[in-house]
């Protein structure tokens, strides 16, 4: 049964308790909580339990756990011909954790003519701080040198928690992710999140999961000791100039 209205988070207690995220509304979808703050302890501990920060300039933080999920295995990315073929010609280098804050700023920046981002100055910076402590990444995506797409996220044990993407030419985000689902594949990840259902993602290969299945899921998933070294060992791929 869903509550009236979101759970207050009182700010600058980072160790205070999030509701259940079965309580979270159904309308807007997945609102759970507001305020708080985006500490590292609030942030991997929103994220363990399948709740993730989403709210734009001049409102409060807003926490979301949103039924059903989209969500990837890492075996099963959706890879067309005409990818397949751009990935076998490797005109792309691909790269992780070399240009963290250039990602997340690229992914910041005003699409499809339209002005605002989600993406704020304190998402940002909490981002980033994750991405120094070790446990946000980037895969970056160059050709010819010039940082062309890309994506970030937050690792916990075995789940990768999938943040934003950003092309600025075709395909190239998809290039980016179709080596991240591999190489997490490799390290026996068992999850990719991709948060909220889109077009987008189903094209990737995303599909719906029960929140109840999702939570279940992260609960096993987030306890495995991380890949020792994964990102730090990630071998450079393709031919696209320098990274």
């Amino acid at each position: 049964m869903n509550r009236p209205g979101p759970c207050w988070l009182p700010p600058g207690d980072a160790k205070a308790a999030f509701p259940d995220p079965e309580l979270a509304l159904a309308e807007p979808d997945g609102l759970l909580a507001v305020g708080g703050d985006l500490s590292p302890q609030r942030l991997l501990n929103a994220y363990r339990h399948g709740i993730f920060p989403w709210y734009s300039d001049g409102q409060p933080i807003l926490w979301w756990s949103p039924d059903p999920r989209a969500v990837f295995y890492p075996d099963s990315p959706r890879v067309p011909r005409s990818l397949r073929k751009l990935l076998r010609r490797g005109e792309f280098r691909v790269t992780a954790d070399r240009a963290f804050a250039e990602v997340i700023h690229a992914c910041a920046a005003p699409r499809d003519g339209h002005e605002g981002t989600w993406l704020t100055a304190e998402m940002i910076d909490a981002y980033i701080r994750l991405h120094t402590l070790g446990h946000a990444h980037s895969v970056e995506c160059w050709r010819d040198g010039e940082l062309v797409g890309g994506l970030y996220g937050v690792a916990i044990g075995r789940v990768f928690f999938g943040e934003s993407m950003f092309s600025r030419v075709s395909n190239a985000s998809r290039v980016a992710f179709v080596h991240l689902a591999r190489q997490l594949e490799s390290w026996n990840y068992g999850l990719i999140d991709g948060q909220v259902h889109s077009p987008h993602l189903v094209s990737l290969g995303a599909v719906d999961m029960p929140r109840r299945e999702f939570l279940a899921r992260l609960d096993v998933l987030c306890s495995r000791p991380p890949a020792t070294g994964a990102w730090r060992e990630w071998p450079d791929s393709g031919k696209g100039g320098t990274a």
